[in-house]
C-alpha cells in the first residue's frame, strides 16, 4: 500500500468517525479500497480512542 493511499486511509476513518464523510467519498472509497483493510483500519482507530480515553481519565482521577 502506497504512502498516500494509507494516508486516504487514515482521513476516511477519521472522517468517518466524526460522523462528516460524504456519502460520494463512502461509496468511491468501498468501490476502490477493500472492506477488510477499512474494518482493521475501523477496529485500530477504535482500540487506540478508547485506550486514549481511559489514559486521560486515569490521569485526571
Amino acid at each position: 500500500m502506497s504512502k498516500s493511499k494509507i494516508i486516504q486511509l487514515i482521513k476516511s476513518v477519521l472522517s468517518a468517525a466524526m460522523g462528516v464523510q460524504s456519502d460520494e467519498n463512502r461509496r468511491k472509497e468501498f468501490e476502490q479500497g477493500s472492506l477488510l483493510t477499512y474494518v482493521i483500519a475501523g477496529v485500530i482507530f477504535t482500540v487506540l480512542f478508547v485506550g486514549g480515553l481511559i489514559l486521560l481519565v486515569s490521569v485526571i482521577v
